[in-house]
């Protein structure tokens, strides 16, 4: 049997339109520096951050969300 070697950039989680503000939060709290660029303060303290997806307070916010996926999920793999 051949183990394939995994580098430590497949090993990170990727982060999903469908994850909550607060599990985003809470698993990757390297992420607040993105939020606080959009203006998205509420991903870390609003109540709504308990329930709202990602893809609900980019609409919400008026943020693409492809953009806002592309900016977290670099944030996390640095």
């Amino acid at each position: 049997m051949v183990k394939k070697k995994i580098n430590k950039a497949e090993k990170k989680e990727v982060i999903t339109k469908n994850m909550t503000f607060h599990e985003i939060i809470t698993r990757f709290p390297e992420t607040g520096q993105v939020f606080m660029k959009h203006n998205m303060f509420c991903a870390m303290g609003c109540p709504m951050a308990m329930e709202e997806t990602l893809e609900e307070g980019a609409l919400a916010h008026g943020i693409e969300i492809h953009e806002l996926l592309k900016e977290l999920n670099q944030s996390i793999k640095r």
